[in-house]
């Protein structure tokens, strides 16, 4: 019994169970919504979705109501899903990997006031700034005959600049933790300040990097209001697409759950591709080594 109690105490049942619990709730609606996906719309309406779960044999599967959502603009949609999510993470990225590298390495007058605004600026709400960014691109286009409001490139600059500050917190507080030795030896040799971002610092930063790459593109790629005030209706995301397949009055509730799973596939895949960055990259700027 010792060797049994001892047994049950390293594998931590107690939080092992209650990890399966919490994944059993949390994946319960988004099975039935898949089995809802894939059930004829007839039996759908008549019977709940793990009657199926429970006899999956004698269950009639289709895949109607995907060629609906996909012949419904989910395909366009998800292309301009893509070109406005990509863009969008990669240029917040790279602008506060420089700038986290002048506020870790570089010396210069009030840079402790201008992170600490910087850091400020994470608690302002996007929606606050909406009408505001909204105006200046009108005056823009209106004073310089320059088009944002209705492209790809307005959502880019907005997203960017809301991510901006955490992305460079969170990059800072990494690159904090490298070993300052290695920086030091690397200008002892004469690398010039460039050389050490490109050579050394970006590349062991590759983790953080890594991490808020992932939760940027998941942001935007999930983001409504935003593409839909800057970007509009003529080239839908899909979050406003699935609104779409809904309908006037709901009838289109199945398409929209297979829908949903359509806008599912990209972001599954880069979070499983590079979740082993998520929790180092977070984590490893807590503490500084």
């Amino acid at each position: 019994m010792n060797k049994i109690a001892h047994l049950l105490r390293r594998m931590n049942l107690g939080s092992t169970i209650m990890l399966i619990i919490l994944v059993a709730l949390w994946s319960t609606p988004t099975v039935g919504l898949l089995i809802t996906s894939l059930r004829p719309r007839s039996v759908a309406e008549i019977s709940p979705w793990w009657e199926a779960l429970l006899n999956p044999i004698g269950t009639t599967w289709t895949l109607d109501a995907y060629q609906n959502s996909l012949a419904g603009g989910m395909l366009s949609s998800l292309i301009n899903t893509i070109a406005v999510s990509v863009p969008a993470t990669i240029l917040p990225l790279m602008i506060a990997a420089n700038a986290a590298y002048a506020f870790t390495f570089l010396k210069f007058k009030g840079k402790e006031f201008f992170f600490a605004t910087l850091v400020a600026l994470m608690v302002i709400p996007v929606q606050s700034s909406l009408i505001p960014v909204l105006r200046g691109m009108v005056w823009i286009q209106r004073t310089f005959d320059v088009q944002l409001t209705g492209t790809y490139v307005s959502a880019w600059l907005v997203h960017s600049a809301f991510a901006m500050p955490l992305a460079i917190y969170t990059l800072r507080n990494f690159m904090m933790t490298l070993p300052i030795s290695l920086i030091e030896a690397a200008k002892v040799d004469g690398a010039s300040y460039y050389q050490i971002f490109w050579k050394l610092v970006l590349p062991m930063s590759a983790p953080a990097i890594a991490s808020f790459a992932i939760f940027q593109f998941l942001w935007v790629w999930n983001d409504y209001l935003i593409a839909f005030i800057f970007v509009g209706e003529q080239k839908s995301v899909m979050t406003y697409q699935l609104l779409r397949l809904l309908g006037q009055y709901g009838e289109g509730w199945q398409d929209v759950a297979a829908g949903s799973f359509i806008s599912l596939i990209i972001p599954l895949i880069v979070f499983f591709s590079l979740q082993r960055f998520i929790v180092r990259g977070l984590l490893a700027g807590s503490v500084k080594g």
